[in-house]
């Protein structure tokens, strides 16, 4: 299915936004959170924590939704897809943490001050990353 290359702009445009992961049962569960969106792959990365509801929530059902909106609020983006989660961080150097160190620099668009202690709190945060596959796209671009 095509999608409209003008509501992924607002996407490409922005790193923050609510990720929707479906409870138990059936209502939706929302997070505010900070993405990398590769235009190339059209696949958005989140670095989460083991524990959290957002987490268990894509372990049951991979179906996520993002929803990115304007300043303004009047133009606003929905990407779905199915999400795959990457193995906890566990070591410092280990791929989980590795891929994280990809999204950091993404969506900061600068170096941590110290990555010794960034890659030690993945591990103790037990973070790990999701990755949304975008296979549609709903909303209002900008006219």
């Amino acid at each position: 299915m095509a999608i409209d290359t003008a509501l992924l702009t607002l996407v490409t445009k922005s790193n923050l936004g609510v990720l929707v992961t479906l409870k138990r049962d059936g209502r939706p569960q929302l997070s505010n959170i900070n993405y990398e969106y590769d235009a190339d792959a059209r696949r958005v990365r989140i670095s989460i924590t083991e524990g959290r509801a957002k987490t268990a929530n894509l372990r049951r059902d991979p179906r996520g939704s993002l929803y990115v909106t304007s300043a303004d609020g009047w133009a606003y983006t929905v990407v779905e897809g199915d999400a795959t989660l990457s193995e906890v961080a566990k070591d410092p150097h280990d791929a989980a943490v590795e891929e994280l160190v990809e999204v950091y620099r993404s969506i900061r668009g600068e170096d941590h001050p110290d990555w010794d202690e960034y890659r030690r709190a993945m591990v103790d945060d037990r973070r790990l990353v999701c990755r949304l596959d975008i296979t549609h796209a709903y909303g209002v671009a900008r006219r």
